[in-house]
């Protein structure tokens, strides 16, 4: 048996100081480490009184960050490609996508919401729900068209049946999607009673399966949390 590492991750604290607060990037290392079925201590920091000890290990840094035996890695991407590499199979659980394709999918959706949600004008609404709108469609239309794989086992199949991204496996692409998907469904409901539309039926199917999974259900902030985090930039349109 090999020597297993010593993992620590620091993770933005909620307003509250102790639960898990709302910051995606946290959330995909915390599902990152969880799905590659990894031990590891989870600290949460509230960065307004973050202890000098951390101060020192990181200085000038945000949450997340990830102590490896004694090597402090602060850069998100970074640590990703470092535990890929690190906790490798057979001990662990390999996440790398098999396609390509997978890791840019939905790439442009956060910053397409951001410009929709902190709108404050009611007359430009109309043309950034539709390029929101347009960015959840290419997403669908990825989920929804058979990857190679599917289309191997079955040559006549035109929709796609898989749970996630890639396939029907977690990858490294859901743990850094899914969790900005989840502020978008929390937040546009919120601000602009917006749902991701039942039509949109791979992106739905895509959602409902990553839900029952306790890696992500179990890893995302409160609604509330999301809500907090959202009320100083997302603005209401007084109609």
């Amino acid at each position: 048996m090999i020597n297993q590492p010593v993992m620590s991750v620091f993770y933005q604290a909620s307003v509250d100081a102790e639960s898990v607060g709302n910051c995606p990037f946290c959330q995909r290392l915390f599902m990152i480490l969880w799905l590659k079925g990894a031990n590891f201590t989870l600290t949460t920091v509230d960065m307004r009184r973050a202890p000098d000890v951390l101060k020192a290990l990181a200085p000038g840094s945000q949450p997340p960050f990830l102590l490896f035996n004694d090597e402090v890695k602060t850069d998100t991407n970074k640590i990703e490609e470092f535990l890929e590499e690190k906790l490798a199979p057979p001990e662990y659980t390999k996440l790398c996508c098999r396609y390509k394709e997978s890791n840019g999918a939905g790439e442009d959706i956060f910053r397409k919401f951001s410009g929709y949600i902190k709108n404050p004008n009611p007359g430009l609404n109309d043309m950034l729900e539709k390029k929101f709108l347009s960015t959840l469609v290419k997403l669908n239309m990825f989920l929804e068209t058979p990857l190679p794989h599917e289309l191997d086992q079955n040559p006549n199949i035109t929709e796609s049946s898989r749970l996630y991204l890639d396939g029907d496996t977690l990858t490294l692409a859901d743990c850094n999607l899914l969790p900005k998907l989840n502020i978008v469904k929390v937040v546009c409901k919120q601000y602009r009673d917006f749902a991701i539309p039942p039509e949109l039926k791979g992106l739905t199917r895509y959602l409902n399966n990553a839900y029952k999974q306790d890696e992500f259900r179990y890893t995302c902030p409160n609604d509330s949390e999301i809500l907090i985090a959202y009320q100083s930039v997302a603005k209401y349109l007084n109609k």
